[in-house]
């Protein structure tokens, strides 16, 4: 790991940037960090498949990841991160939020990585989040701490942390309810009379609010919550 500091005879660490589905934040975050002095911008994997191989010519010190969607096989973002972060130890990595939303940051955390930034992120967060994680800090972007506090610290009048499942409507219990007993989004779609694309949306969203990455998680939880009983199975 380089080493981080403003003389003139100390190494610039190198910053490996993955961002695919927003290009501009790609040209904003080149521009931030290569006027920094103690450090720049030594690659961009353009492609997630791609990725690995960048990290490898690139020798990056840091890689800036763009989280990825759920899709119908759930989470890719865990294995991306786990997988990166196996093959390459001492690399830092920063999630980067994606289009799911900030409460991908446990999922990401969990997996493997050193800090979490959102998409709104100033220069000084960008930098500042850099520079954590070569210390080996963990880094979560200010707002989602705010957001942290307000959902697992504050508590209530009667004295408990606020459980997020009493924060979901009664048409995202349902979907949590019908996704858990193994039910495909069609049968979910059929069952809510909404659409497909409407039961993937609210799923995932779920899905980011529980902080869960696979059905699995989500079975679990929906029995320990007593949400299902196992002899709906």
């Amino acid at each position: 790991m380089s080493a981080f500091g403003s003389g003139s005879g100390m190494e610039k660490a190198g910053v490996l940037l993955a961002i695919f589905d927003f290009p501009m934040l790609t040209v904003g975050y080149r521009t931030v960090i290569d006027a920094e002095s103690d450090m720049r911008v030594v690659g961009e994997a353009e492609t997630r498949d791609s990725l690995r191989d960048a990290i490898d010519r690139s020798a990056a010190d840091v890689a800036i990841v763009e989280c990825q969607p759920y899709t119908t096989d759930g989470c890719l973002t865990y294995r991306m991160l786990e997988s990166l972060k196996s093959a390459s130890p001492s690399l830092r990595i920063l999630a980067l939020e994606c289009r799911c939303g900030s409460e991908q940051f446990s999922l990401a955390l969990r997996s493997g990585a050193d800090g979490f930034l959102n998409r709104s992120a100033h220069p000084i967060d960008v930098t500042s989040a850099i520079r954590a994680v070569s210390r080996g800090q963990t880094y979560v972007s200010p707002a989602i701490v705010t957001k942290m506090i307000d959902t697992y610290v504050l508590r209530s009048q009667q004295g408990y942390v606020e459980d997020i499942y009493d924060s979901l409507n009664d048409q995202d219990r349902e979907l949590l309810r019908l996704a858990a007993v193994g039910h495909t989004n069609r049968e979910i779609a059929r069952e809510l009379r909404v659409s497909e694309q409407t039961v993937h949306n609210h799923r995932a969203s779920v899905m980011e609010k529980l902080g869960f990455h696979d059905r699995v998680d989500l079975l679990k939880y929906a029995i320990k919550r007593g949400v299902i009983e196992v002899s709906d199975l």
